[in-house]
């Protein structure tokens, strides 16, 4: 099947996608679908289609406006202990290095090093931008006088939504906005 897209391009028509009770699946990453994968959910009938775009796709055989908001028919259940990601490091600690709060170059540390023991887990490792890392090197905190200034601990994935509320998308369709409840920016 052939579809033609008129007037804007399909591109630029991101789905926000709801769970069952209209959350956002993630809010950082925003949860979204491309416009093809939110389509094909509405075909297999796995969503209900909230709000629309004003772009269409046509073929053929049928015509029908873009979906901006879709929701999950079945309730997903979130996981409660997110993945131990380096991403989910940074945004456990707010994308900011943990010894001096810089928010350039960041990379992670073990607070006690392998070297000395120390294993990558979420207890042991935090945020830090390269050239602390590099100054703290393999040595232990107080052998440098470079303490965390929050203890790593394990999130929860509600932990790391509330921190994705911190860092909004540079953009928001305005359907998506009843959905979204976003926070100010953190302070410098």
């Amino acid at each position: 099947m052939t579809v033609h897209v008129h007037p804007t391009t399909p591109q630029g028509c991101p789905a926000l996608v709801l769970n069952a009770d209209f959350r956002p699946l993630s809010y950082y990453p925003l949860s979204l679908w491309s416009w093809q994968d939110a389509i094909k959910a509405v075909f297999l009938d796995r969503v209900n289609i909230v709000s629309e775009y004003d772009t269409f796709v046509r073929s053929p055989s049928f015509e029908m406006r873009l979906p901006s908001v879709v929701s999950l028919k079945s309730y997903v259940k979130p996981s409660r202990h997110p993945a131990f990601t380096r991403f989910n490091v940074f945004l456990r600690d707010r994308f900011s290095c943990q010894y001096c709060g810089s928010r350039d170059d960041l990379t992670f540390d073990h607070v006690v090093p392998r070297s000395k023991g120390g294993v990558t887990s979420w207890e042991n490792v935090v945020a830090a931008c390269s050239p602390c890392n590099l100054r703290k090197g393999d040595r232990l905190p107080r052998e440098v006088h470079m303490f965390p200034a929050h203890a790593p601990y394990q999130p929860t994935v509600h932990d790391l939504h509330q921190n994705g509320r911190l860092f909004p998308p540079n953009y928001l369709h305005e359907s998506w906005l009843d959905y979204l409840y976003w926070d100010s920016p953190l302070e410098p």
